[in-house]
């Protein structure tokens, strides 16, 4: 009864400390209860509980974006005549993107972060903290371009959403960094799963994108939350909004050939989608226009592109369902392809032509001002090439191709060399076509095609450049560490210096007078000309003689090597390890002033603290 009574007072202190720091004034009365769960349960009960919480929150929020952009693509499909289809395609997904850059400009102050990148950079950067406008401005912008015709998927900014679901929640309750970023990623891999239906892709993803190179244990709350997402999505949504596929063929093996070859179409495929993307990004990039007429001229490209091949419009499932149930036919006759004869090979070649033009679609869409992801466009595209390869077997008078299984295996292939993320890929399009009897094919192609992936860039491109600047984690555990911690803040303030110019008998009062046993010689700007150090002076401090044979010139030597004030710390830790040295000089990137000296013991005293946080 004593120890009871004692772990029931220390829960009540627990509740009144945590509820008094969130403030009293702008506590709902849930929040309130909350706060008192959280000071009797223990923390794997906490986390589970925050776990479904999260879950459910993020999937209606998943289902929401997926309703909305339903509900805007009934609305001027049904609702908005127009006495020519052109029309139609021209007007929409360019006020699409033009809005969503307006809205963003507007009610956002021009903040339009976006995108996987933007969650794994505030993982690794800002202790996974989210802001919390991300929390609804992703479904705002997402619905707008989406929702109009943009040319992209709603799976990345419910992801952003999540993500941030889960952040502020863990914020809101005071939970460490660690308690953090499992549930960001948990609110993630529940909006991914409310996207699709798909728990297991929801927690795949998390897996292998989100929390790479971060150590868990706990996967419990992550799974509980993509349950609840799924659910409330497999609850909510009418089947026509979720992404399934109900028709396929039974695996036979003696159709491996088909997969190994659609495997290696799928990887170089992939790679053609990335450079695409990294091509047309830098070109908005560098393009010397205003945010808003980037948006303009994005915005007229892609109706183009809509009029000339109207399934490019939207996010594309419905085209993926008409190739994978036969209906391809459908895609061709409302186009202009409708005004050649039709044939066979007709529809390979309009095939061809989505398939290829998607990744410029997309692109535009996404690096003009719209807001959506890869996720669907990847599918589209691996679903177009897998009908694409079935198509041209079937027409060279191969026998037997199941061309709706390769639509099918396909898009899970171009979505792993894509996204470098298999089984993501494997997991999604399993649970999409209602089974795992396809599990083997999908093995084959989503492996073929991540290798593939992997041999031309061992990161996605779509990372390279953060991971190379250290702003996201990889799977190096350490580097992780070290990029977290900043070089200038691990600079040595008690150091020494004298002029080059100085006499020999002013550098040894320095000597006596100092606590270091390294000086800075730097020169009438201030510019490091090399260094001393007391290994060198030791035979010579106590013979007067010397005092008039030596200069500094004579005594300094070249530093083993020498620090920017721009370099990472896991590049400092790496001149430490080549060079053996335990003290480097730092210089201005800008001319080569002299900033100080970095110790290679801050550097690993930082890195223990670091590790014993990020542990705890």
């Amino acid at each position: 009864m004593k120890q009871k009574s004692v772990k029931r007072f220390y829960s009540f202190l627990k509740f009144r400390r945590d509820f008094t720091r969130y403030s009293l004034k702008k506590a709902q009365s849930y929040e309130i209860v909350l706060f008192w769960l959280k000071s009797v349960l223990n923390r794997n009960q906490f986390l589970i509980l925050s776990g479904i919480l999260v879950g459910f929150s993020c999937g209606l929020a998943g289902v929401i974006l997926k309703s909305l952009v339903h509900y805007i693509h009934y609305i001027i499909t049904h609702k908005v005549h127009f006495e020519e289809q052109i029309f139609f395609f021209a007007i929409f997904p360019f006020t699409g993107i033009v809005l969503t850059t307006l809205v963003v400009i507007w009610f956002f102050q021009g903040k339009d972060k976006k995108g996987i990148p933007l969650i794994l950079n505030e993982i690794a950067r800002n202790s996974s903290v989210v802001g919390s406008v991300k929390m609804y401005s992703q479904i705002i912008q997402s619905a707008i371009t989406v929702g109009l015709g943009g040319s992209a998927g709603l799976e990345s900014p419910i992801a952003v959403t999540g993500a941030a679901i889960g952040s502020n929640y863990a914020l809101t309750y005071k939970l460490k960094y660690k308690e953090r970023t499992l549930l960001l990623a948990a609110g993630a891999s529940a909006g991914i799963a409310s996207a699709f239906n798909a728990p297991v892709a929801g927690v795949m993803f998390a897996m292998e994108i989100l929390l790479t190179g971060v150590v868990f244990s706990d996967f419990i709350p992550l799974v509980v939350a993509a349950v609840c997402g799924s659910l409330v999505s497999s609850v909510l949504l009418d089947e026509e909004v979720l992404f399934q596929f109900r028709t396929r063929n039974e695996f036979d093996y003696h159709n491996i050939a088909f997969y190994l070859g659609l495997g290696v179409i799928c990887g170089l495929f992939a790679r053609y989608f990335v450079v695409i993307s990294t091509m047309v990004e830098h070109f908005f990039h560098e393009l010397k226009y205003s945010r808003l007429q980037k948006a303009m001229l994005g915005g007229g490209v892609l109706s183009v592109l809509c009029v000339l091949y109207p399934p490019l419009f939207g996010e594309g499932y419905e085209a993926v369902k008409s190739m994978a149930t036969g209906h391809v036919v459908d895609l061709v006759e409302n186009s202009f392809f409708s005004m050649v004869k039709y044939s066979e090979w007709v529809v390979v070649i309009f095939v061809a032509l989505i398939c290829f033009l998607k990744a410029f679609a997309t692109s535009i869409t996404i690096n003009a001002g719209g807001n959506g992801g890869n996720f669907a466009p990847s599918l589209f595209s691996g679903g177009a090439m897998g009908y694409l390869f079935g198509g041209i077997c079937s027409l060279i008078g191969i026998a037997d191709v199941p061309t709706t299984n390769l639509v099918i295996v396909g898009m899970a292939g171009v979505m792993s060399g894509v996204l470098y993320a298999p089984l993501t890929a494997i997991f999604l399009i399993a649970e999409s076509s209602s089974g795992y009897d396809l599990l083997i094919p999908l093995m084959i192609v989503s492996v073929i095609s991540f290798l593939i992936a992997k041999w031309f860039s061992p990161v996605s491109p779509d990372l390279e450049q953060l991971a190379k600047a250290g702003k996201i984690f990889t799977r190096k555990h350490d580097h992780n560490l070290l990029s977290m911690l900043h070089t200038l803040d691990l600079i040595d303030k008690d150091i020494q210096r004298i002029n080059i110019n100085a006499g020999f008998e002013e550098l040894a009062n320095l000597v006596r007078t100092g606590k270091r046993n390294i000086i800075a010689v730097l020169n009438d700007n201030l510019e490091l000309v090399g260094i001393i150090t007391l290994d060198d002076l030791r035979p010579l401090l106590f013979d007067k003689n010397a005092f008039d044979m030596l200069t500094i010139r004579k005594l300094m030597r070249q530093p083993q090597a020498v620090i920017s004030e721009f370099d990472s710390v896991v590049v400092v830790a790496e001149k430490f390890d080549k060079t053996g040295a335990w003290n480097l000089p730092i210089v201005r990137a800008n001319g080569g002033e002299f900033v100080g000296f970095i110790s290679k013991s801050s550097v690993l005293n930082s890195y223990r603290q670091l590790l014993q946080e990020y542990s705890d």
